[in-house]
């Protein structure tokens, strides 16, 4: 209370303090300096003291309440500090000293302090500050207080930093401490040397189980690191050390390691359950330990089938102990095992044994030859060759045998080998043992071999290296020095072959000497080897007398020799070549004799060929009548036609073609009647009818009456063309009208005729044509077309009535095209409005005007036009051309023009008023354009009265523009139609002030009714008591009775003395207040009458309800079908009287004091 009284407490707190201390009333004291000093006032800096010393020395627990409900702020803090640690508040003392030395001292008294706290204390400090009362508590109690240095620095290693922990718990060796807080960062480090701490100290605590999981799981440790320290710690269990060697390849280390520290168990362990692969890195460390061979061969037999015996053999293999693996390999052998691996040891142990070597390398199918066939190399080649010649290692076998200069052996192998790679290998020029190669292959191999295929092979072999010198020397060892292949067929074939290549003076002496070759075949070589008197010996030799008088003709090219050689023989065939020779020289006299003597026919097709280039017909002649006596050819009677009419023997044609005969007299005639020999072509085509051809080669011969006849024969449209040009050419016109007449009915050929004429400048003749043509029975469109056309280029002035005549029977387009082309614009009007392309007559009518324009046939024309923009500009060419018909063109296009458009043309062409009459048609569109238009257009006349009227019956325009612009015209009566519209468009004040400038009083009045604002109609009657317009006052309390307030009416009249002005406005409103006054006591006295006549029913309705439930009996049973099973008492009509108000039974009485009767459904409550 004295806290909050005003002006403060008249009496000093501290008095009052003091007076409660001295009768030691403690708990007094402290409650009223508690409530004194609430507000936290820096002036009670010293009462706040006070009061937290008192509790301090009397009830700490008091004073520890204090502090923690964070009341004062302003005491003395290093002397409340130095209380609490008397006090043994050590965590309140932590927290009020400022100083280190202060806080190290207390903070050693964790037997007093709550962990927790002290733990969140550690929050509060420096990084430094903190790990120096880190250490300050491991040197005080290292066991005691190592629990809160680990939770500290686990809740705070950021904030202290990793590193920093790290080297604390290093600096007093407690692992422990540093096992545990590691263990809670481990998860989530990736820094290897955090993991490998947390192993050394796990591994220094005991931790094995720990140290085993970690290097098992963990991959982020320094493994050469963890190693050596696993290694230095001995650990008795051996399994952390074993994860990290098998797990980083230190398996060699690790087994010296066991096997020196003699633990064995381990590494049987390893190698049988942990990692079976890696026990030959162990079996080759246990070698380098010098172990006992017993525990060794014990070991790998425990491990066995999982054993790899790659890896395990190369182990021993280096350390020379392959013997080792004798009794395991055996083992593994029979068991039935096919690794190559195993059966290569083996039989490597057996070549260093030397237990018959040779019958493990040729009959065991297991081992690999390569792998055997190198480990032998050095100790016995011999032995190597036989292991390389199983696998078929010819690189391995060529170079040791190379390197020991078995080259016997080699070329054995390579013989026996017949692989044309090898033989290529080993004869490369490059290889510097291929003649000691080929001397033993040459010597011994070939000569012991028997195989027909391994002699082919070598034989292929030389010469696809190319040693032709050495194939002869080998195939004269075989053939010449009687050898099992003395007589071979190939081998002798092969040796002439070789010399024909290598050495062509050896071939003659081959010929001679050897019976069994392919003679065609060797002459052929022999031919193309250039050798061409040994190919001629070859094929005389085998009596091939037709090769070889081809040798003579074709290579040595003796015609003379071969006339010789075939006189001497005398064969068909022979002189059937020197023919053919012959006629390849151009000799075609003697070819045709000597083709004669061979009595060969087969060359017709040459020899015709060469008789014609040679123009030797007679000889020609005559084997041609030899040739149809061997054969029926086409060609053979066609060219014998052909030679008689070369040499003009006409009557043997006629004679021959009488004859049987096979020519083909349709290509004959049509190649004498292309090489001008008309008369034998005529000849020719009136045998067998060619009416067409005939008529052509008649008009070659001039005799154009007969190609007229036969054309009319032929009846054919080519023909017809032929005959009718030729006829225009040779100026005979009629003839050529009679053949005209049969083309221009053909559509696709009248246009080729019309041309042809033209390009002959016969105009006259083609239009009489055309107009022949006009009465045929098969005249089809385009002659009349064509006629059209001729008439536009020749005869203009029949066009029109050309078109007009047969306007049906005309192809329109075409007839347009030349319309055009030769500009009668008249007439492509027509032909375009013929054709419905109305679009293109309206435009070449406007074009063209002076020819083609007519009014009435324009406006047909501008209706039907499907391009809206010649609408436009069919406007302008009537600006342009006839202006004094636009409105009438207007008027037609009234409903497709766009007006506003059209109003748009008309005022940039400066000749608006020219289309009004147009615009007063077409405003009941109400457009704006045609609007403001034509309301300019009024307003320039000054006809108000058409204005009025436009703005009243169209109101699509800029009202505003239109008023402001005839709002200062000079006459009146636009001035009042500028106010007007200002009152149509809303704008009443602006309305107004025109009128009154104006002094239209009345049109003000209205103006002020029609916009309903009070305001405005009141201002109104006071401009007209200011102007001193006693009657308009009283005409605007009338036209303004609604909106003019009657006590603003009465006060203006009364101050203006206008009393007798306003009192008619005074009694009319008297008379309508009064009259709806007597409407509303008429309405109300109504109302009253409706209530009470209602409540006199509701009472009439209840006494008769009252009345007739007195009248039944109390307790009746329910009639029939009046109620239904367990409903008791109800009462009810009697039977056959009619319910009340059409409801089913009344409902029993309310007695008095009873609720409420529940009210059937619908029923009203009374």
């Amino acid at each position: 209370m004295m806290s909050q009284m005003e002006g403060g407490c008249p009496v000093d707190y501290n008095t009052i303090t003091d007076l409660f201390l001295q009768r030691n009333l403690i708990r007094e004291a402290t409650a009223f300096l508690l409530d004194v000093l609430k507000p936290n006032l820096p002036e009670h800096a010293f009462l706040q003291t006070k009061v937290l010393e008192i509790n301090l020395v009397t009830f700490p627990n008091v004073a520890d309440a204090i502090l923690a409900n964070g009341m004062f702020s302003h005491y003395d803090r290093p002397r409340i500090a130095q209380l609490c640690e008397k006090a043994g508040l050590y965590v309140r003392a932590l927290q009020h000293y400022a100083e280190l030395p202060d806080i190290k001292r207390v903070i050693v008294n964790t037997h007093a302090i709550e962990p927790q706290s002290l733990v969140e204390f550690f929050g509060t400090l420096s990084r430094e500050w903190a790990l120096e009362c880190m250490k300050d508590l491991l040197l005080v109690n290292l066991r005691g207080n190592l629990q809160i240095i680990v939770q500290t620095a686990k809740e705070y290693s950021e904030q202290l930093g990793v590193d920093s922990c790290i080297k604390l718990f290093e600096q007093f060796k407690s692992y422990e401490g540093l096992y545990f807080f590691l263990g809670s960062y481990l998860s989530s480090s990736e820094d290897p040397d955090i993991h490998f701490k947390y192993i050394e100290a796990a591994a220094k605590t005991g931790q094995i189980k720990e140290v085993e999981r970690v290097t098992r799981e963990s991959n982020f440790y320094d493994a050469e690191k963890t190693k050596n320290f696993l290694m230095e710690a001995k650990l008795p269990d051996a399994r952390p050390l074993i994860n990290v060697c098998d797990r980083f390849g230190f398996v060699p280390d690790l087994t010296h390691y066991l096997y020196t520290n003699n633990m064995l168990r381990y590494i049987e362990g390893y190698v049988q359950k942990v990692n079976p692969g890696n026990a030959p890195l162990v079996v080759g460390q246990l070698l380098d330990d010098e172990c006992p061979e017993d525990f060794i061969k014990g070991l790998i037999l425990s491990v066995r089938s999982l054993l790899p015996v790659e890896p395990l053999v190369e182990e021993c293999e280096k350390r020379n102990r392959l013997r080792l693996l004798t009794q395991f390999l055996e083992h593994l052998v029979s068991e039935g095992s096919q690794d190559v691996h195993v059966h290569n040891a083996l039989g490597k142990i057996i070549i260093d044994s030397n237990n018959n070597p040779e019958h493990f390398l040729t009959t065991n199918p297991y081992y690999d030859s390569r792998v055997v066939g190198k480990y032998c190399e050095k100790r016995d080649p011999t032995l190597a060759v036989v292991a390389y010649r199983r696998g078929q290692c010819d690189d391995e076998l060529i170079n040791v045998t190379n390197k020991n200069s078995l080259f016997k052996l080699q070329a054995r192998y390579v013989v026996e080998r017949m692989d044309s790679d090898l033989w290529e290998k080993v004869l490369n020029p490059e290889n510097e043992y291929r003649r000691q190669l080929i001397d033993q292959v040459v010597s011994t191999a070939l000569p012991e071999s028997k195989s027909p295929e391994q002699v082919s092979a070598a034989v292929k072999a030389f010469m696809t290296a190319d040693l032709p010198h050495e194939l002869i020397e080998l195939l004269e060892k075989i053939v010449l020095q009687n050898s099992a292949f003395s007589g071979n067929f190939n081998l002798q074939n092969l040796l002439i072959l070789t010399a024909i290549k290598a050495d062509a003076s050896r071939v003659m002496d081959y010929i001679n000497r050897l019976d069994n070759f392919d003679g065609p075949a060797v002459g052929e070589v022999a031919v193309e080897a250039q050798l061409y008197e040994e190919a001629f010996a070859i094929f005389k030799k085998f009596n091939l007398n037709v090769q070889a008088v081809n040798v003579l003709l074709d290579n040595i090219q003796s015609i003379e020799r071969a006339v010789e050689f075939a006189f001497r023989v005398e064969e068909d065939a022979v002189w059937s070549q020197v023919a053919k020779a012959q006629l390849r020289e151009g000799l075609v006299s003697d070819a045709i004799e000597s083709f004669i003597r061979a009595d060969d026919a087969t060359q017709f097709l040459d020899v015709i060929r060469a008789a014609e280039d040679t123009n030797c017909y007679h000889d020609l002649v005559r084997y041609l009548l030899m040739v149809r006596q061997k054969s029926k050819e086409p060609k053979v009677d066609s060219e014998l036609i052909y030679a008689y009419a070369k040499i003009d023997r006409l009557s043997d044609i006629e004679e021959f073609i009488l004859m049987p005969n096979v020519a083909n007299l349709q290509n004959v005639g049509d190649r004498l009647y292309d090489e001008s020999l008309y008369e034998a072509a005529k000849i020719i085509y009136a045998f067998i009818s060619n009416w067409a051809k005939l008529a052509v080669t008649l008009v070659k011969l001039k005799q154009f009456q007969g190609a007229v006849d036969a054309a009319r024969k032929a009846n054919s449209a080519k023909t017809w063309k032929e005959v009718c040009f030729a006829c225009v050419d040779a100026e005979e016109f009629r003839l050529a009208q009679i053949c005209g007449l049969n083309i221009i009915v053909q559509v696709d050929d009248l246009e080729e005729v019309s041309d042809y004429y033209q390009n002959r400048g016969c105009f006259n003749e083609l239009i009489s044509l055309m107009e022949s043509g006009l009465g045929l029975e098969r005249a089809h469109m385009g002659i009349f077309t064509e006629l059209g056309v001729l008439y536009a280029r020749y005869r203009p002035e029949k066009l029109m009535e050309h078109i007009k005549l047969f306007s049906t029977r005309l192809n329109i387009p075409k007839l347009i095209r030349a319309c055009d082309e030769q500009q009668h614009w008249k007439e492509l009007t027509y032909l375009y409005i013929q054709y419905d392309e109305f679009d293109n007559a309206a435009t070449t009518i406007m074009n063209h005007s002076p020819e083609a324009w007519d009014h009435m046939q324009f406006k047909d024309v501008a209706v039907k036009v499907a391009n809206v923009e010649l609408y436009y500009k069919a406007v302008h060419f009537y600006l342009q051309e006839h202006p004094d018909l636009i409105n009438d063109f207007l008027n037609v296009l009234a409903l497709r023009l766009d007006h506003t458009r059209v109003v748009d043309i008309m005022r940039k062409a400066g000749f608006l008023h020219l289309i009004k009459p147009y615009m007063v048609a077409v405003q009941s569109t109400n457009t704006p354009a045609v609007n403001e238009a034509l309301n300019g257009i009024y307003v320039e006349e000054e006809d108000y009265e058409r204005l009025r009227e436009s703005i009243d019956m169209h109101d699509s325009f800029d009202q505003i523009g239109l008023a402001q612009k005839v709002e200062k015209h000079e006459l009146l009566e636009m001035r009042r139609i500028a106010a007007y519209i200002y009152k149509k468009a809303g704008r009443w004040k602006q309305s107004i002030a025109l009128s009154k400038k104006d002094s239209l009083y009345k049109d003000a009045m209205e103006t002020c009714s029609q916009s309903g604002d009070r305001e405005l109609s009141e201002e109104l009657l006071v401009y007209f008591i200011e102007q001193g317009k006693k009657e308009c006052f009283a005409s605007c309390l009338f036209v303004c009775y609604d909106l003019i307030r009657p006590d603003v009416a009465l006060e203006l009249a009364w101050i203006h003395n206008m009393i007798d002005f306003a009192f008619p406005y005074l009694l009319q409103f008297i008379r309508e207040y009064t009259s709806k006054v007597d409407d509303l006591v008429k309405d109300k006295i109504e109302a009253l009458s409706e209530v009470k006549a209602k409540e006199k029913e509701e009472k009439d309705m209840v006494a008769q309800q009252n009345m007739y439930a007195q009248l039944l009996p109390l307790a009746l049973p329910a009639p029939p079908g009046m109620g239904g099973a367990g409903l008791g008492g109800g009462y009810g009509p009697p039977p056959g009287m009619p319910q009340p108000f059409g409801m089913p039974g009344m409902p029993p009485m309310q007695q008095p004091g009873m609720p409420p009767m529940p009210q059937p459904y619908g029923m009203p409550q009374y």
